[in-house]
């Protein structure tokens, strides 16, 4: 009965990914290589956690 209350962790990631790349995006502009490449690395670990979550669903 509850269960529309309950978030959706999958659309979570997706809010954190964007982020994340949105980051990375004004971090670039900056010039600042090694930062974004850490920022990036970070938003791949979520789009893998994303892509776990969705192979748990199917």
């Amino acid at each position: 009965m509850f269960g529309i209350f309950k978030k959706d962790p999958i659309k979570k990631l997706e809010k954190q990914y964007q982020q994340l790349m949105e980051e990375a995006m004004h971090i670039q502009r900056g010039g600042d290589i090694k930062a974004y490449s850490a920022k990036v690395a970070e938003a791949e670990e979520v789009q893998k956690k994303i892509e776990e979550r969705l192979k748990e669903q199917a």
